[in-house]
């Protein structure tokens, strides 16, 4: 995964290593694709790149700093937050969850917020996380942190999401993030930390799990939008990773909330003068498969 400013995890992790022809299918795989098939009905699927994204500010190495006021009663995390490089005009993305991503590459740091907002000129956020050492991350909050970010699994925000200059430049050479409505409750794949899964269906799937296009699949004998093009790409090299529980099946991409113009929109946008839910039906859903993760595991609340 790359940014204009540098890697995003290390070369090995499962964000941005590239899937061998040959990877293991998961023996639920049918199942599990057909779960999503049929969720895809529950509620149009989406790209949120307005409510519900994740606006990234990379801001250099001489950035002032600001508190930012845990509303949660964990010392560990507050103590990470007390010298933020956030700018004073940052605005978290529309929507409940109120995401923001601060990124600063001079110090290979990263923070992320879940429901970020400024009251009375200081900030507050009721959860989130800060990663060190991000260029060489395995990819997800580990360890003492392992219950920290503002995604239900511990998996970053800035993972699996489509950037601006990737869509731009034509190439995603990462796993994309997926959220679902019905993810598994109680139980979760690797990489996933944590779930807030909520469906008891036999078939149900779990965060972490991992989906990837068939590599048998000729793309180039598809005729699909530019934007869907990529994604498939991105889905057959790296695969596409179940991040979170949303209200539909979703993508998520970066907002351009940052830089003030909006790329997606418009007959020469990303999105061709389309809706979101238009391009992906043209997404080969029918094609993927589920593969074994690298570690598989259960988790009881």
């Amino acid at each position: 995964m790359e940014s204009s400013s540098g890697r995003l995890f290390g070369a090995d992790s499962f964000w941005n290593r590239r899937l061998g022809d040959d990877a293991p299918i998961d023996l639920r795989s049918d199942a599990y694709v057909a779960e999503l098939r049929r969720q895809l009905k529950v509620a149009s699927p989406w790209i949120n790149t307005t409510q519900y994204s994740t606006p990234v500010y990379r801001v250099p190495a001489g950035q002032p700093t600001e508190r930012v006021v845990l509303d949660t009663n964990l010392w560990a995390l507050q103590r990470e937050w007390e010298a933020v490089p956030i700018p004073p005009d940052a605005k978290p993305a529309a929507g409940w969850d109120k995401h923001l991503v601060v990124h600063q590459p001079s110090t290979d740091t990263m923070w992320e917020f879940w429901h970020l907002e400024r009251r009375a000129g200081t900030w507050h956020a009721r959860w989130g996380g800060k990663m060190t050492a991000v260029s060489t991350n395995p990819g997800y909050f580990t360890g003492a942190q392992s219950s920290w970010g503002a995604t239900a699994t511990s998996l970053p925000l800035i993972g699996g999401l489509m950037t601006i200059d990737e869509v731009r430049r034509g190439r995603i050479d990462h796993a994309l993030a997926l959220a679902i409505p019905q993810p598994k409750a109680r139980e979760l794949s690797w990489p996933a930390q944590r779930t807030d899964g909520s469906s008891y269906a036999a078939d149900a799937i779990p965060e972490g799990a991992r989906f990837r296009l068939d590599p048998a699949l000729d793309l180039d004998s598809l005729r699909r939008p530019r934007l869907v093009r990529l994604m498939a790409e991105a889905a057959q090299r790296y695969g596409i990773v179940l991040r979170d529980k949303a209200g539909a099946v979703v993508f998520d991409g970066e907002a351009s909330t940052p830089t003030g113009s909006d790329p997606c929109r418009g007959s020469a946008g990303f999105f061709d003068g389309q809706y979101p839910n238009r391009l992906l039906e043209r997404f080969p859903w029918d094609r993927l498969q589920a593969i074994q993760t690298d570690m598989a595991c259960c988790w009881k609340r």
